[in-house]
């Protein structure tokens, strides 16, 4: 074997610097005041979706396959917060702005990883939705429990194998012309800008990154509504349409909320202002999480007839405890 194409050598031409330097808000104006709005965000983030999961999992009338969806939603959404959230905390209000190379790594792994969960199950849900209205009669033949759980179960595989190859593809290339990262994480886009020279697989994944994770979802879910749309204007009574169309006013929220701050910010990535990129990115990471909780308490019927029920319940429980004081 030539000594060139030995692994230590190969090894030994790879520049990994020690510490990375996460710029964060560091050009915008008073953005020590953002770490409260953070904080205030990250823990009804946390409170809503622990909150979802609880309910769905305490009531049975919610063991359905749409609600195997919305669980995994939860989770990838409070999961997605705790690996963003407390690292910009962190860099806001300890002025922690350093970052070694294998956390840097880590971080990146676990944040793309949640969004892409994100992404699909957005994607799944308007799955969900386009077979209960355009194929109403087979939707429990089409959509079962098991075919959830599985899909599901492919999207944290996919994610988390998709993901790990990008991170592995950044590991093996060298950085020379810079540490600092203009992002408020180790952005893959960002890190990448700092490498030696041109590095194919991972420039390639740089760009296929926003297609796979944002716009084939996008895509995706604008044709199964142009579906739903054709198939609400041939119900003849108006009541019906409305009661169909209710259905998916949660959805259409939530896929408004989380694609649409990311899409023009990154149809805009050229011409918008770096710091400006950077507190639309962090909105557009955080609030979702927290708003997710807060859509479907206030917009799905079945959603809030739980809370209902469970609220009762509480309500008869703590009654009957306080007769069994009394008497005792």
């Amino acid at each position: 074997m030539s000594p060139l194409n030995s692994p230590s050598f190969i090894n030994a031409t790879i520049v990994r610097p020690e510490f990375f330097f996460i710029s964060g808000f560091a050009g915008i104006p008073h953005a020590n005041y953002y770490y409260v709005f953070l904080c205030l965000v990250y823990a009804l983030s946390l409170l809503g979706n622990a909150f979802v999961m609880f309910v769905i999992y305490t009531d049975h009338r919610l063991h359905s396959p749409k609600y195997i969806v919305v669980f995994n939603l939860a989770v990838s959404d409070l999961c997605g917060s705790t690996a963003v959230v407390p690292q910009m905390i962190d860099t806001l209000l300890f002025k922690s702005h350093l970052i070694s190379y294998g956390a840097c790594l880590t971080n990146m792994f676990f944040v793309f990883a949640f969004i892409t969960v994100q992404s699909f199950t957005l994607t799944v849900l308007s799955y969900d939705r386009f077979v209960a209205i355009c194929f109403p009669l087979r939707y429990n033949e089409i959509v079962t429990s098991k075919s959830m759980l599985v899909i599901t179960t492919i999207i944290w595989i996919f994610a988390g194998t998709a993901i790990l190859i990008t991170v592995i593809f950044i590991s093996r290339i060298s950085f020379c012309k810079s540490v600092v990262i203009n992002s408020f994480f180790c952005d893959h886009g960002a890190v990448q800008l700092l490498a030696c020279d041109d590095n194919p697989p991972s420039a390639v994944i740089n760009w296929t990154h926003p297609v796979i994770i944002l716009w084939f979802p996008v895509l995706f879910i604008t044709g199964t509504y142009i579906c739903i749309a054709r198939a609400l204007f041939k119900i003849a009574e108006a009541s019906e349409r409305l009661k169909a169309m209710k259905t998916c006013t949660s959805h259409l929220i939530l896929v408004s909320v989380f694609y649409l701050p990311i899409c023009i910010t990154d149809a805009m990535s050229s011409t918008i202002q770096l710091n400006t990129r950077i507190v639309n990115m962090s909105l557009a990471t955080v609030l979702p999480p927290m708003l997710n909780p807060i859509i479907y308490s206030l917009k799905t019927e079945e959603f809030t007839e739980s809370i209902k029920k469970l609220y009762r319940r509480n309500k008869i429980q703590i009654v009957v405890r306080n007769k069994l004081k009394t008497n005792v």
